[in-house]
């Protein structure tokens, strides 16, 4: 096996399949590792939404990710065989009670005048557009851009168009530490040995942390777990998806819907537990009635990364020399997985970022510490 890459890509989630696809679209020759399976962690775990949201720093990067999915789903298509299960029937915001009508009322205004659709719907009219969707609720907010894929599939899909490309993948293989000269990265040690690389990127999701640590790199990033599960139904109940303070329920094909999800910071315990999902069955019932007549399917926890800033650090870093980090999208991995491994190969190329995205301050250079 040849043991000298252009670039090695650790971790082979979401965005780090993203990464090495667009490496490999570009003729890059890639390597791909990861410490399990393809998608195996926090990246099969999300219900893949695709909302941004108007009070985020990142919203006009969410936006522009937003908008390359439907080209990319085609995409995707053609080199995997995957469909990603892309989804544009947009997201209701619920209101429970008056107070939070209020503040999606507002919340729609701040949408509008950022560019966003946002319609106000009152209770009648949401029942109109989702007939299943209580009676009782004070109403949404219709977000009709916004959208769903199925997560695990765009995850497997990034990779194996990759490996279609050219890219090369390892499973099952620990990246235990960096191989450097002085402050220039040039590989990574794993437990199947040294690989070799011109540049190397650490995507390893809640535990890049570990990995750069043990080269005095501290990122102050932390895990959040997150609950769900999931039912069938024999007809599909909603269309879009909802979102309410609770929990969120998003309608799958086959009439499976997916309802999340619980936040536990500080933890990498990845049991399910009773207490995280009983209050999502409650409200669950409390938003669609008719799903506590459906039959049980799953239940499952992930890890999300969470930064301290709340943005992602994604870029180059800034003293360790053929190095980039792209971690710590928290729930946005997903949604920006197509930025990301845009803006990523960009950077790698020596290319400039647009200054839109720039202004979002997600740059990691003001943010890790030596």
């Amino acid at each position: 096996m040849n043991k000298h890459y252009e670039t090695i890509v650790a971790g082979a989630g979401v965005i780090g399949s993203s990464i090495a696809y667009h490496l490999a679209k570009r003729g890059h020759r890639v390597l791909l590792l990861d410490r399990g399976r393809i998608a195996g962690k926090a990246s099969s775990a999300a219900a893949g939404m695709l909302g941004a949201k108007e009070d985020s720093p990142l919203f006009q990067l969410a936006k522009a990710s937003r908008a390359m999915f439907p080209a990319l789903a085609k995409e995707l298509k053609d080199y995997s065989g995957i469909d990603i299960g892309l989804q544009q029937h947009g997201i209701y915001k619920i209101a429970a009670n008056e107070t939070e009508k209020q503040e999606l009322i507002e919340r729609g205004r701040l949408y509008r005048e950022q560019g966003e659709q946002a319609v106000w719907l009152k209770p009648e009219e949401l029942q109109k557009r989702e007939p299943a969707v209580s009676s009782h609720l004070s109403g949404a907010l219709y977000l009709p851009n916004d959208g769903q894929v199925s997560a695990p599939d765009l995850s497997r899909a990034f990779a194996l168009s990759a490996t279609e490309l050219g890219t090369e993948i390892l499973e099952y293989t620990d990246v235990q530490g960096l191989i450097r000269q002085g402050h220039h990265v040039t590989g990574v040690q794993t437990n199947r040995g040294a690989f070799m690389a011109d540049h190397v990127v650490v995507a390893c999701g809640v535990w890049s942390e570990d990995l750069l640590g043990r080269h005095s790199i501290v990122m102050e990033t932390y895990p959040v777990k997150g609950e769900c599960f999931s039912v069938r139904t024999r007809r599909r109940l909603i269309q879009g998806t909802l979102f309410s303070k609770g929990c969120y329920i998003v309608p799958k094909s086959g009439g499976r819907l997916v309802i999340g999800a619980t936040e536990r910071a500080g933890t990498f315990d990845e049991t399910v537990t009773l207490g995280g999902l009983i209050p999502l069955i409650q409200e669950a019932a409390q938003l669609v009635p008719e799903i506590v007549s459906a039959e049980w399917e799953t239940a499952w926890a992930g890890l999300r990364p969470q930064t301290k800033s709340g943005v992602p650090f994604l870029g180059l870093h800034p003293e360790y020399t053929a190095l980039s980090i792209a971690s710590g999208h928290y729930r946005n991995g997903i949604l920006l997985s197509p930025i990301t491994g845009k803006i990523m190969a960009d950077i790698i190329e020596g290319k400039e970022v647009p200054e839109e995205w720039l202004s979002t301050e997600n740059l990691l250079h003001r943010e890790v510490k030596l």
